[in-house]
């Protein structure tokens, strides 16, 4: 089989340190306190709406390395007609979506099912999670970031 290697069209890291380091500050501090699993499956999602090739890789490994089910990652696409989902994790893919899709905006009753689920505070840095995943989605479908690479 031959495969198609997209080109990456620069390396941002290099380029622009100063806001990489940045992102990557923006990064540990949305990270705080929200479960390992739940943390890699929000960002996976978030990635497949952008159509980040790089950040799925490299999120699909880091959510294997937390525990997560092949079956579970296969179908997180799908994951409304899954039932392999909790509620709360429900409920957070549905907060990834609204927020990645943001023209059609945070609906009340999406927030609203997020908020039963999740105490303020682990609300406020579920939302800051989603924001910052889709800034590291963003930078690197722009810079066509190779998957596998660092």
């Amino acid at each position: 089989m031959t495969t198609y290697q997209v080109p990456q069209r620069m390396n941002f890291t290099t380029v622009a340190p100063k806001v990489f380091k940045a992102v990557l500050a923006l990064d540990a501090a949305a990270r705080e306190g929200i479960d390992p699993v739940l943390l890699e499956l929000v960002q996976i999602r978030a990635s497949q709406i952008n159509r980040c090739a790089y950040c799925i890789d490299y999120h699909t490994s880091d959510a294997r390395k937390a525990g997560e089910s092949e079956e579970r990652i296969y179908q997180l696409s799908a994951w409304e007609e899954s039932s392999l989902y909790t509620e709360a994790e429900r409920a957070a893919l549905a907060l990834t979506e609204a927020i990645t899709v943001l023209p059609e905006g945070v609906s009340d009753e999406v927030y609203a099912e997020a908020a039963k689920h999740f105490e303020e505070k682990e609300l406020a840095q579920l939302i800051a999670l989603i924001f910052t995943v889709n800034t590291w989605n963003r930078m690197n479908v722009a810079t066509r970031k190779t998957p596998g690479t660092e």
